[in-house]
């Protein structure tokens, strides 16, 4: 059954059309980082355009030109599809072209495809989003791999990411849908271990859904992969009202205080945008804060804007110089007669949306995201999955988010996160191969 959205907007398919280049741009102001360029190069003005900001970066990079290219020609031939990447053997070599964004693609079936780790095999799993523990019947879902236009994804290599990451700290920084994808790594790393006992979750406990921050070290290598919950990035305040009712706020012109614990670590990867759309957190939109002063009326849009450039602005005073920052886009949710808190439902679905005329419009957050990021000093590696995740209407945990004796007739549906394993798999594999682009020499 197809999803009832519609599109909304002839700009949807010029927005998705302009990714192509957008994630290209990002992906070479972040190579370029990688190499530690002069004080003076990371200090230029913010005003600059993102253009004007990568023309800097290359001319004050002159001296670094031979160390650059090896990396430069590593990535054309990763992005142009030359490169010796296949996942499927047999498989003809994909056109020659000049660029390749590697979320620009389609969901293909390979029945010769199987997922990163087994279900039910990995114990660090939430319930929730266990949908073999919890009886889902169907499981095709597990067969669709991502397939980008115009270049072809290396096969997920646990052990070599695991070395890549030798004695460093990875941190996802966000909400529910980045710890869905902290969970996926974490599980898809472990799979490549032969003594599996060799990780451990540092503080003891796997309640991952009651607590703020998890981490888990992969003892042999030495390196950590953490989750600091952080729904809206900016922090939240209690206060009472005039009538003594306990009510919150968010500060938009501060970053959340824990935030500053990690901004040492090698890899950041933040994301926000559920808790700026869902119904219950509409307690907010009155109660937004700058200052002293506390806004009775704005609009979650512009809200949400000022938050982001709060963030933009710590991340870019804050972080250090080795410290390459991602942000995951919006991952779509997919209910149907109603959201998820009125009767909206996404069970049964077993097949991905094929007709992209019933994709949703562009999602407006990640156009100002997109903004945002093309205004900061620190190089942004975007990793743009809200098409893909758009299609995947049938990866949803829906009723199959608790087991069948915990299910009651009119339980709220899960159609926002998404089954593990599963849809968060393939970000992590494409989080892989943008490591890989910036370690082609990696063993």
């Amino acid at each position: 059954m197809e999803s009832s959205r519609k599109l909304g907007s002839s700009h949807h398919s010029k927005s998705y059309a302009t990714q192509g280049c957008f994630t290209l741009m990002i992906l070479i102001t972040s190579a370029l980082f990688l190499f530690n360029f002069p004080p003076s190069d990371h200090a230029a003005s913010p005003s600059l355009t993102s253009t004007k900001i990568l023309a800097s970066r290359l001319h004050s990079a002159s001296n670094y030109i031979s160390s650059l290219s090896s990396i430069v020609a590593s990535s054309a031939r990763f992005l142009s599809g030359s490169c010796n990447c296949s996942d499927a053997q047999g498989e003809e070599e994909e056109e020659d072209v000049s660029s390749c964004d590697l979320f620009d693609g389609r969901w293909v079936e390979d029945d010769d495809s199987k997922p990163l780790y087994k279900p039910g095999s990995c114990p660090f799993i939430d319930d929730s989003f266990n949908c073999f523990k919890n009886g889902r019947p169907d499981s095709d879902y597990l067969r669709l791999r991502w397939k980008p236009s115009g270049c072809k994804l290396p096969r997920f290599d646990g052990l070599k990411m695991l070395k890549m990451l030798r004695g460093k700290r990875l941190v996802f920084v966000g909400d529910s849908l980045n710890r869905n994808m902290w969970e996926s790594l974490i599980c898809s790393l472990r799979e490549s271990l032969v003594n599996k006992s060799r990780l451990f979750e540092v503080s003891g406990h796997y309640e991952f859904k009651t607590q703020g921050y998890h981490s888990f070290m992969f003892k042999d290598f030495q390196c950590s992969i953490e989750f600091l919950k952080s729904p809206f990035l900016v922090q939240q305040r209690q206060f009472s009202d005039m009538a003594g009712v306990q009510r919150e706020t968010l500060r938009l012109d501060k970053i959340q205080t824990s935030l500053t614990e990690y901004r040492d670590a090698d890899i950041i990867i933040f994301n926000t945008g559920h808790w700026w759309t869902h119904q219950n957190t509409n307690k907010w939109n009155n109660y937004f804060q700058e200052g002293k002063h506390v806004f009775r009326s704005m609009a979650v849009a512009d809200a949400y804007t000022k938050a982001l450039k709060t963030w933009a602005k710590w991340v870019d005073a804050n972080i250090k110089n080795h410290t390459r920052v991602f942000f995951r886009g919006y991952s779509a949710s997919h209910f149907k007669g109603g959201q998820w808190n009125s009767g909206g439902s996404c069970d049964g679905e077993t097949r991905p949306i094929r007709n992209e005329s019933h994709l949703a419009p562009y999602p407006w957050m990640m156009k100002v995201l997109e903004s945002v990021i093309a205004e900061m000093k620190t190089p942004v590696l975007y990793l743009n999955i809200s098409r893909m995740t758009d299609y995947r209407k049938d990866g949803h945990p829906s009723i199959f988010k608790q087991s069948r004796r915990q299910r009651l007739p009119g339980m709220i549906q899960d159609c926002s996160h998404w089954c593990l394993p599963g849809v968060p798999d393939a970000w992590n594999e494409l989080l892989y191969a943008t490591l890989l682009i910036s370690h082609p020499n990696s063993p």
